[in-house]
């Protein structure tokens, strides 16, 4: 693959022999961003497991994203003026199911009571392929609904592996500072260690990086951090 002038320009400031404990790691992705606006910062984990499928879960990002989060509510009665008060920014019953129905997908997470689930189970096709399917699991199938639009829209994320076993997660912006980073990294690889399956054998986490939307991958290392975190 051939990379701009940009790309070029900041590799000599990595060493892809190394890897990095986390601080440096961070402070080197931000270093090797070429954007001029206000890129994400991202990380991704290598698991090690055999059934990847079984790979799932949330973890809460103790300084959130950097990004609003569009929330939609299905659920009726006084759980709508529930839904509202908390922030929710889009609710409804039937009439939001026929919304998306019609192809509108202009959210970023979806929350449902449990009563609303067998209609909102018909539009798995439209949700599921873009992850926002709610789930028991992931708290966004739940009669709380305050709860759930707090914990979303303050830096929830759910997360699971693609089919080579890598998790990829925006958890902040360049401008947040390096202990905001650090701290947010941190609660992801502790959420997943604390997911681990019990079958799991050997190293599970087989590698960290660290990297800004446009820039550099920073290899991390994995015992450095993982010891820190468990």
């Amino acid at each position: 693959m051939k990379h701009g002038k940009k790309y070029r320009a900041h590799e000599g400031k990595i060493d892809r022999t190394k890897v990095y404990v986390l601080d440096n790691a961070i402070q080197l992705a931000k270093d090797t961003s070429y954007t001029k606006f206000d890129g994400t910062i991202e990380v991704t984990a290598k698991v090690n497991y055999k059934s990847l499928q079984n790979i799932r879960g949330t973890v809460s990002l103790p300084h959130g994203t950097g990004k609003q989060v569009r929330v939609l509510v299905f659920c009726k009665g006084d759980k709508q003026q529930e839904a509202r008060d908390a922030g929710a920014d889009f609710v409804g019953d039937m009439d939001m199911i026929e919304k998306v129905q019609g192809g509108w997908t202009d959210f970023d997470a979806c929350i449902s009571t449990p009563d609303m689930m067998k209609e909102v189970g018909k539009l798995g096709p439209i949700l599921g392929r873009k992850g926002l399917m709610p789930k028991p699991k992931a708290g966004t199938v739940t009669q709380d609904v305050a709860k759930a639009v707090n914990e979303v829209k303050s830096g929830r994320l759910e997360y699971r592996p693609d089919k080579g076993g890598v998790i990829h997660l925006g958890i902040g912006k360049s401008s947040f500072s390096n202990e905001q980073l650090l701290e947010n990294i941190k609660a992801v690889i502790g959420g997943l260690m604390k997911d681990k399956p019990s079958d799991a054998k050997g190293e599970y986490i087989k590698g960290i990086s660290v990297s800004a939307t446009m820039g550099h991958g920073v290899k991390v290392d994995v015992k450095e951090l993982v010891n820190s975190v468990i």
